[in-house]
């Protein structure tokens, strides 16, 4: 395969997610809504198009025709800076995630994932590491110490949990042997699912996903009772936005890897066995992988509307005393599975 092929193959592939990202964020806000009013007993958006279905689109072009008020006393270019940073960061990490197998197309063999790199999982940690400064610029820079506390918050909750959300990784690859998101994937065939040989694992993953993305009970970073808006109580029009939609692609990113990590990623067990054509199977394994993807944003929006914010203290407390040393026992539990299957 040429070099232009090759180019002209990740461009669509990029092309393709990009499209599936910004759709799925507009009615991810959709349901968001329907999901709160249905947990309340109310009847949610119901007026722009068909049951409220174009409700995302009026709320993107409400975003767009606002002023864009920048404080005098804010760090303007520090400030433009921060939400730009957080969706290059957020749309970025989706690189590396497989949808599905492999396919063959015109004579050559297409990876369903952008970029097919050795080390996929190192390359999302470090850039939901990086994450944390779009927070931090956007709270210092703002000039407004309600953003300034939502940004040390953000700092300090990411630091705390990123630890056991690596932990609770290592202990995956420890299984897969490899850092690449197609080999972990592979390594989980059949029932061989991460969710059911770690459940440790993936209880303090999912936690943590909850607080790397500010996700109730985690949102500290923005608790309206304390702080207005947190960090972005200083941004409008589609600054604004640009964090809004970063906040939902996070979690996306954070569901897909679950997906990926614990719960086989488009596997759909002994699938294989029946006897199906190629196409439909690779059609059915992709539409597994969507499915358990909504199943987990489901849970992240049904969680949002279910459970009060913990108290800055506590949030602390889970993450350095109970959700450290859980991911450390999954680790050491990892470990000894390996020696004894070898």
């Amino acid at each position: 395969m040429g070099i232009l092929e090759i180019v002209i193959i990740t461009m669509v592939k990029i092309l393709i997610i990009v499209t599936i990202m910004l759709l799925t964020v507009s009615y991810l806000v959709y349901f968001e809504r329907k999901i709160s009013a249905w947990t309340q007993n109310r009847v949610g958006p119901n007026r722009v198009g068909y049951a409220g279905l174009l409700q995302p689109f009026a709320d993107v072009f409400k975003l767009l025709l606002k002023e864009d008020i920048v404080p005098d006393v804010a760090n303007k270019p520090i400030h433009t800076l921060a939400p730009i940073l957080a969706l290059i960061i957020a749309f970025g990490t989706y690189a590396v995630i497989p949808i599905g197998p492999s396919i063959n197309l015109f004579g050559h063999e297409i990876a369903m994932v952008v970029a097919d790199v050795n080390i996929g999982i190192l390359y999302v940690l470090a850039l939901t590491s990086i994450g944390v400064y779009a927070i931090t610029f956007s709270g210092w820079s703002s000039g407004s110490k309600y953003s300034l506390l939502g940004g040390v918050r953000s700092s300090a909750q990411m630091i705390s949990y990123e630890i056991s959300m690596g932990f609770s990784i290592a202990g995956v690859l420890l299984f897969a042997e490899s850092l690449r998101p197609l080999d972990i994937v592979a390594s989980q065939s059949g029932f061989m699912w991460n969710a059911l040989i770690q459940p440790i694992g993936f209880v303090t993953f999912v936690v943590s996903a909850f607080a790397e993305t500010n996700r109730l009970p985690f949102d500290l970073p923005e608790a309206e009772p304390e702080l207005v808006g947190g960090y972005h109580t200083e941004y409008s029009s589609m600054k604004f936005a640009a964090f809004f939609l970063a906040e939902y692609a996070n979690m996306i990113i954070a569901s897909a890897l679950i997906v990926t990590l614990y719960l086989g990623g488009w596997q759909i067990p002994y699938i294989e066995t029946l006897g199906l054509a190629s196409w439909l199977t690779i059609s059915l394994q992709v539409a597994g992988f969507f499915v358990k993807m909504g199943a987990l944003l489901f849970f992240f929006i049904w969680v949002r509307w279910s459970l009060p914010r913990f108290r800055y203290d506590q949030l602390m407390n889970i993450g350095w005393k109970v959700m450290f040393p859980l991911s450390l026992i999954n680790l050491i539990w990892a470990a000894i599975l390996v020696m004894l299957l070898n």
